[in-house]
C-alpha cells in the first residue's frame, strides 16, 4: 500500500546574491537540503560527484538533457565506488542478514548522492530549462494541481515521468480482462507470480453459496479484478491510501467490473465476513526508506500480523484466507519459518494447503546482485488458511 504525502516544506538558497525559496518536493520524505550550489554544464562530473557526496545539493540551471547526462555520470561514479568498497563478506551466503543490511545501506547512500541533482519547476510544472520536456500532466498526477514554483530531485522527477507512462499505457493482465493502469505511488503489477497464484488456486467450496471475497490492501485493484473475473459475485477491495483507492476505482471501472467490486477505505478489513479473504502484504519485515517503498517493506511485519489476527473474525464458516508471501525474508534471516507458523497458530489458523511458484523477475538470475543467492532460491507461496 502507498502512503499519503506529508505537507510540502520549503527549500531556501542563495542565487546571484539573492535569497530564494521554493516548495521542496521529495519522494523519499527527506528534508530540504541546507547547502545548495547552482550548477550547469560548466561543472565537471567529478566536481559534482564530490559535492554530492559531501551533502551539497546541485540546483541545475543548464540544459535539461545535459542534466540527465550528469545524473548518469553521478550514478556511474557511485556504482564504481560501491564495487571498490564491497567486501567479500558482503555477499557471503553465511551472513545473509548482514548482506541485506549492507545492500540497503549502499542503496541508500547511492540514492542520497543521485538525489543531490535538483531541477526547478515553475508554478504550472513547466521546467524552465532548455530542451526540457512537457511534464505538466505527469506532475499533476503525482503532486496534485499546480500551485507555485518548486524544486525536486531529477532522479525523482524521472520516476514521475515513468509513472505517468505506466498510467497512460497500462499493463496487460489478461486475467483481469484488460489492462491495469497504476497511478504514481501505487505498486504496479509487473511481477506475475502472485497474480498467477490467485488465478490458479481453486476457490473454496463455500464460494458456491456465499460468493463474497475481500481483497485486503488492494493497491491497483488487480487481485480484486482477478477474483471478479473468476466468478466471485461480490468483492470488497480495501486500502487506506487515497492514491490506491482512486487507482483501484479507476481500474475497476475501466474493466467494467463496477457492479461486482466495491472499493472502500479501511484499515485492513471491511465490516462483515467473506468466503475468501486475500492479502498480498509487503514481503520484507524492514523499515521503508521512503513512502514509495511501503509496498515492499513492512516494519516488523505489522500488516502481516494484523491480517492474521483479524482473519478469523472475518471468515465465513468453511472460508479461506489466502496469504501471498515470498520466503525471501526467511532466506535473508529477517524472519524464520517457525515464526511464521507460530503467527498462524497464535491467530487460531491452520494451513489447509499451499501453492508455490519460483520467481521470474530478472534479478533472480543476476549473479552480480549482492543478494543473488537468496533471490535465486526464493519461493512465492499462496498459503490457504482456515480457522481451527
Amino acid at each position: 500500500m502507498a502512503v499519503p504525502h506529508d505537507p510540502v516544506p520549503m527549500m531556501h538558497w542563495l542565487e546571484n546574491g539573492k535569497a530564494c525559496e521554493a516548495l521542496w518536493r521529495s519522494h523519499s520524505a527527506t528534508p530540504p537540503p541546507t547547502r545548495v550550489v547552482v550548477a550547469d554544464e560548466r561543472m565537471t562530473a567529478e566536481e559534482a560527484y564530490g559535492l554530492a557526496c559531501q551533502g551539497t545539493a546541485l540546483l541545475w540551471r543548464g540544459d535539461f538533457q545535459q542534466a540527465r547526462r550528469m545524473l548518469t555520470a553521478l550514478g556511474n561514479r557511485a556504482d564504481r565506488a560501491q564495487r571498490r568498497s564491497r567486501a567479500p563478506a558482503a555477499t557471503s551466503p553465511a551472513q545473509p542478514a548482514g548482506a541485506f543490511h549492507r545492500y540497503r545501506q549502499a542503496r541508500s547512500q547511492r540514492a542520497r548522492t543521485l538525489n543531490a541533482l535538483l531541477i526547478p519547476l515553475d508554478g504550472d510544472y513547466t521546467i524552465p530549462l532548455p530542451r526540457a520536456p512537457d511534464i505538466r500532466q505527469a506532475c499533476s498526477e503525482a503532486y496534485g494541481p499546480p500551485t507555485t514554483r518548486s524544486v525536486t530531485a531529477l532522479r525523482g522527477l524521472l520516476g514521475v515521468i515513468g509513472a505517468h507512462e505506466w498510467r497512460a499505457n497500462g499493463i496487460e493482465v489478461p486475467e483481469t480482462g484488460g489492462r491495469i493502469h497504476p497511478h504514481f505511488g501505487v505498486f504496479a503489477p509487473i511481477r506475475r507470480e502472485y497474480v498467477d497464484l490467485v488465478c490458479t488456486t481453486p476457490l473454496p467450496a463455500v464460494c458456491a453459496s456465499v460468493s463474497v471475497a475481500f481483497d485486503i490492501g488492494t493497491g491497483s485493484g488487480v487481485l480484486a479484478a482477478v477474483l471478479a473475473r473468476r466468478g466471485v459475485e461480490r468483492v470488497v477491495a480495501t486500502d487506506l491510501d487515497p492514491r490506491a483507492l482512486a487507482c483501484a476505482r479507476e481500474n475497476i471501472e475501466r474493466l467494467g467490473l463496477g457492479a461486482h467490486i466495491d472499493v472502500v477505505r479501511a484499515d485492513l478489513f471491511p465490516p462483515g465476513r467473506a468466503a475468501l479473504v486475500v492479502c498480498n502484504p509487503p514481503w520484507i519485515p524492514a523499515r521503508p526508506s521512503s513512502p514509495l517503498e511501503s509496498a515492499v517493506y513492512d516494519p516488523d511485519g505489522r500488516m502481516l500480523r494484523g491480517f492474521l489476527r483479524g482473519l478469523p473474525e472475518h471468515l465465513e464458516p468453511g472460508g479461506e484466507g489466502w496469504l501471498i508471501l515470498s520466503d525471501l525474508a526467511e532466506r535473508l534471516e529477517l524472519r524464520t519459518r517457525s515464526q511464521l507458523l507460530e503467527a498462524f497458530e497464535a491467530a487460531r489458523l491452520c494451513v489447509v494447503g499451499r501453492n508455490d511458484v519460483p520467481p521470474r523477475h530478472p534479478r533472480a538470475a543476476d549473479r552480480t546482485d549482492p543478494l543473488h543467492g537468496a533471490r535465486a532460491a526464493e519461493i512465492i507461496s499462496l498459503w490457504r488458511l482456515a480457522v481451527r
